[in-house]
C-alpha cells in the first residue's frame, strides 16, 4: 500500500513539472509572439541574410564581443495588402526574462534589405525609425550573453496594413500595442550565440 502511495505521490510531482514548463512555454509564446490578422490570407516568404544562417552561431563581428554592428537583412516580397515593416530582434533566454536588441519600424513595404551597420539614430534617411532596446539605447546592440548555454535571437519581420504613428525610440511594449490588430504576416531568422 505504502508503494502504490509513493508511486502516487511520484506521478503527481512528475505531471506538475510538466505543468510548469508547458505554462513556461506558453508564457514564452505570448511575450514574444503577436496575432496576425484572422482575415489575413496565409503569405508564404523569406527573412534572410548574407551573413546570418539559420540556426547557426552569429559571426562574432555582430555581438558585443566584435565590433556589434547589426547584420545585413533581406525578404522576399511580403504580401500585396503591406503598408510597412517592422522588426524586431530579441532574446528569449536572457535570465531576466526576454532582451530586446533591435526595434525598427516603419520600413517602407517596397523595401528588400537593410545594409549591415545600420547606424544608431532614430530616424533613418529611408524614412524608417529605430527604437529603445533593452539596453536604453537606440538601434542595435548586439549579442551578450552570461557564460553558459548559448542564447537564441530571432529577428523578427513583419509587414503590417498601415504605417505606425508611433514617436521615435519607442520600446517594445509601445510597438506591440500599436501593431496590434495590423500584422499580415511574419518571417523569421533565428541565430544562436555563446560564451
Amino acid at each position: 500500500m505504502q508503494h502504490n502511495t509513493s508511486w502516487h505521490k511520484g506521478s503527481l510531482i512528475i505531471l506538475a513539472c510538466l505543468a510548469s514548463i508547458s505554462a513556461g512555454i506558453s508564457a514564452l509564446a505570448a511575450d514574444d509572439d503577436i496575432a496576425i490578422k484572422k482575415a489575413a490570407p496565409a503569405h508564404r516568404w523569406a527573412l534572410t541574410s548574407p551573413e546570418l544562417v539559420d540556426k547557426q552561431k552569429m559571426p562574432t563581428q555582430y555581438t558585443a564581443d566584435g565590433v556589434d554592428l547589426s547584420p545585413p537583412l533581406t525578404w522576399s516580397a511580403p504580401p500585396a495588402a503591406t503598408q510597412t515593416l517592422v522588426i524586431i530582434c530579441d532574446d528569449p533566454d536572457a535570465p531576466a526574462g526576454t532582451w530586446v536588441h533591435w526595434i525598427i519600424y516603419n520600413i517602407a513595404a517596397s523595401s528588400r534589405s537593410l545594409s549591415a551597420a545600420v547606424p544608431p539614430e532614430t530616424a533613418l534617411s529611408s524614412g524608417a525609425i529605430q527604437g529603445t532596446n533593452s539596453f536604453g539605447k537606440v538601434g542595435y546592440n548586439g549579442p551578450s550573453p552570461p557564460p553558459g548555454t548559448p542564447h537564441h535571437y530571432f529577428f523578427k519581420l513583419y509587414s503590417l496594413d498601415r504605417k505606425l504613428n508611433l514617436a521615435p525610440g519607442a520600446k517594445k511594449a509601445e510597438l506591440l500595442k500599436a501593431m496590434q490588430d495590423h500584422v499580415l504576416s511574419e518571417a523569421k531568422l533565428m541565430v544562436t550565440y555563446g560564451r
